[in-house]
């Protein structure tokens, strides 16, 4: 009688999900489902195989969700602009933010004029999430119950399309609320301090391989689980391997059977802010273009938030011009727009096309599509080709104009003049020095002294990018090394343990103590670690303690000491902190430290691997993090003092231990021979699922840097398969 009330419950709930389906779609899935198969290997990766490309991208988001329908939902409310509809009125502005940019009708009115092949795409999308919800009808979204076709072309942001993330939310809010701000530029010193996002990608060309053949890194720096490890393929001719992130349908940073490609951020200006004049008359705004005065467009956005149990609604009128929406203002008479990548489709197109690539010659035309706003990449491929291309989507410009800075909005000379084409962005191929790196630093360096290419041949608002530790680190890894790479060791260049920030922070310390009265006991001891240290992390390094701890502190101290609207670099903010912090400051920030450790562990002399740790308990979006549980030792360390391998770590509220929660994710390295070698792992495991095996399964070789063999080919993966099953089953 008991099984039998079960029953009848979860056939009522099943049947309470089910009614917000047809039959006919119910049936069209199913149909579906079954030309896919997904098998689950030993790590829990899912390799999806299906007879079309639609296919596997079906079953591709039907292997999402099963790890983190989470994630999948949660991607799509921010890039929908709904996010206030479950976090309250304070998200409103992002929602808002999102709209300005790109809305549903926008979305479906692109969708419906997309091909046939995209409309594929996007239909299979739609439908592998669906019949997700349908088939596992105990799962309660958040807000989407139901997933559509056109919800992709909203979500071709950072990643792939124009990037709304660095359009101010504050700067927003002060305008659209009326309620003024105290300077319409300034420093986000919060954000400063934040651990740096980013990747690491390295290619190595056959003249420096052991086997002779190019090797490529693929090393993302994101928020832990941001992305799974995938592999798609399909009858017409898919077969991609690598990083997908969560709700997308193609695979990010990988490679398939001919060719790899890693993206690093870029911060190539590919976007741009226009100081309008404004004037106000009798029928509404207007705004001064050459002799003219426009009138500024106005329209309309409801958003929904929720609020003590109900779902309200707050009108919004917006503004734009033809340069784009107003996101902020100087003063009255002067609004700031922003105009950015507007061409999802294209993102689209192209973020797809490139994982069926062959080639050089075929990647490069794919890359044609100007679609990628906010990336770099670093390419090999098995004909031996390595190859930089510095962003992708350049508008062109009157160089007379510094595009740093918003540009006079009544200037027709400041309109874009059509995009750079491919041949004309910064890029190298094939390098004397027969390797590449970037690491979200300058491109003039990526191939090391003599072989990168020349600033003076391009425009400078093409590469405003500034050198960073990794970069510096990264060169002195590759130009080093005689002897010809292997993937051991590419994957030992990957992680070399030299943290090269403190080559600019410590002397200034040590000749602080060098030149003052006898310090105190600790003191003296701490400052003979630190004079004695190579500079490398390690779990048991308590001069690594000291050193982080005493640079935090010190940037803490310096931070209030800036110009408002003073934009740093990593190597900038680490001078103007030693510069404008006293050698009595350097000395008692250290003390301090001391004083600190002591206070929260007894001693001052910690091992690094004792404090900075990696612990996963919930696999919640946000994770708790808890002094009294199980956790690992991490030796490496933020990316911010030059560690290639970045983990970025911080206390949170009850612990006095440091947890990671950014930096190395995803990681693999690539041999493109006759036959593709590779290795990789994973931040964790695949699964966000705390009682599956596939939760941590990962987690130590993480931690210990060390990788697992990638099962590319099929008859390696059915040797290796834990579960073999169609979507629904």
């Amino acid at each position: 009688m008991r099984l039998l009330l079960v029953l009848l419950a979860l056939t009522a709930g099943f049947s309470a999900r089910a009614q917000a389906f047809t039959l006919a779609e119910i049936a069209g899935w199913q149909q579906q489902a079954r030309q896919v198969t997904i098998v689950r290997d030993t790590w829990g990766v899912p390799h999806v195989s299906g007879k079309t490309d639609a296919d596997a991208v079906f079953g591709l988001l039907y292997a999402q969700c099963e790890d983190d329908f989470a994630r999948v939902e949660d991607n799509y409310i921010t890039a929908i602009g709904r996010r206030a509809e479950v976090e309250g009125e304070a998200a409103l502005y992002e929602d808002l933010r999102a709209r300005l940019f790109m809305d549903s009708t926008q979305a479906i009115s692109i969708y419906q004029k997309s091909p046939a092949w995209m409309r594929q795409l996007l239909d299979a999308f739609a439908a592998g999430t669906n019949f997700y919800l349908y088939s596992h009808p105990t799962v309660q979204p958040r807000l989407l119950r139901r997933f559509r076709p056109w919800m992709p072309l909203m979500f071709s942001e950072g990643s792939i399309g124009g990037n709304i993330s660095v359009v101010s939310v504050e700067r927003l809010k002060a305008f659209y609320s009326q309620k003024k701000s105290s300077s319409w530029l300034h420093t986000d010193f919060e954000k400063q301090d934040r651990e740096p996002t980013g990747s690491n990608g390295f290619a190595i060309a056959p003249q420096r391989s052991a086997s002779g053949h190019a090797l490529l890194l693929i090393n993302p720096h994101t928020s832990f689980y941001f992305r799974p490890e995938v592999q798609m393929t399909s009858a017409a001719g898919l077969n991609a391997y690598g990083a997908v992130t969560w709700g997308q349908f193609f695979i990010y940073q990988g490679f398939n059977e001919h060719c790899g490609w890693m993206h690093t951020s870029s911060y190539a200006d590919s976007m741009d802010e226009y100081l309008e004049t404004i004037e106000k008359t009798k029928t509404g705004f207007v705004y001064r273009y050459g002799k003219q005065r426009r009138p500024v467009q106005v329209g309309k956005v409801a958003l929904a938030y929720r609020k003590d149990g109900q779902l309200l609604r707050r009108d919004f009128t917006t503004y734009r011009t033809h340069h784009g929406p107003v996101v902020g203002q100087k003063d009255d008479a002067h609004w700031v727009t922003v105009r950015m990548m507007d061409t999802p489709l294209e993102a689209l197109e192209q973020s797809y096309l490139r994982t069926k690539a062959t080639d050089y010659a075929s990647f490069r035309e794919v890359m044609k599509l100007n679609g990628n706003a906010s990336n770099n990449t670093v390419f090999a491929d098995s004909k031996g080709t390595i190859a930089y291309w510095h962003g992708n989507f350049m508008p062109r410009r009157d160089p007379r104009f510094n595009w740093d800075e918003p540009v006079d909005g009544s200037n027709p000379a400041t309109e874009w003049r059509g995009l750079h084409n491919v041949d004309e962005i910064v890029q190298v191929r094939n390098p004397a020095s027969s390797f590449l790196q970037n690491c979200n630093a300058t491109p003039f360096t990526v191939a090391g002294p003599g072989s990168s290419p020349d600033r003076a041949k391009y425009p400078a608002y093409m590469a405003p990018d500034a050198e960073n530790y990794r970069g510096l680190n990264a060169v002195r890894v590759l130009t080093r090394k005689k002897a010809a790479f292997t993937l051991d060791t590419l994957i030992a260049a990957a992680k070399d343990p030299y943290l090269t920030a403190f080559d600019d922070l410590l002397p200034p310390l040590l000749a602080a103590y060098e030149a003052a009265p006898a310090p105190a006991p600790d003191e003296a001891e701490a400052v003979a670690l630190l004079r004695n240290w190579n500079r490398c992390y390690a779990k048991a390094s308590v001069a690594q303690t000291l050193a982080i701890h005493w640079a935090e502190k010190l940037q803490q101290l310096a931070r209030p000491r800036a110009a408002p609207d003073q934009v740093f670099s990593q190597l900038s903010y680490n001078a103007f902190t030693l510069q404008h912090t006293t050698a009595q400051e350097k000395r008692t920030a250290l003390a301090a430290v001391l004083a600190e450790l002591t206070r929260d562990f007894g001693t001052w002399r910690l091992p690094w691997g004792e404090i900075n740790r990696y612990q996963r308990l919930t696999g919640r979006i946000q994770e708790t993090f808890d002094d009294r549980q199980p956790s690992l030792p991490v030796a490496f360390a933020s990316s911010a003092w030059g560690s290639l391998a970045a983990y970025g770590s911080r206390t949170y509220p009850g612990t006095k231990k440091r947890y990671g929660n950014v930096g190395n994710s995803f990681i693999a390295v690539v041999e493109f021979g006759p036959r593709v070698r590779a290795r990789s792992v994973l931040t964790g495991g695949v699964s966000s699922h705390p009682d599956s095996p596939h939760f941590l399964d990962q987690a130590a070789l993480y931690c210990e840097e060390n990788f697992k063999e990638v099962l590319f080919y099929p008859e390696d993966v059915r040797q290796h398969a834990e579960r073999t099953y169609s979507p629904g089953q």
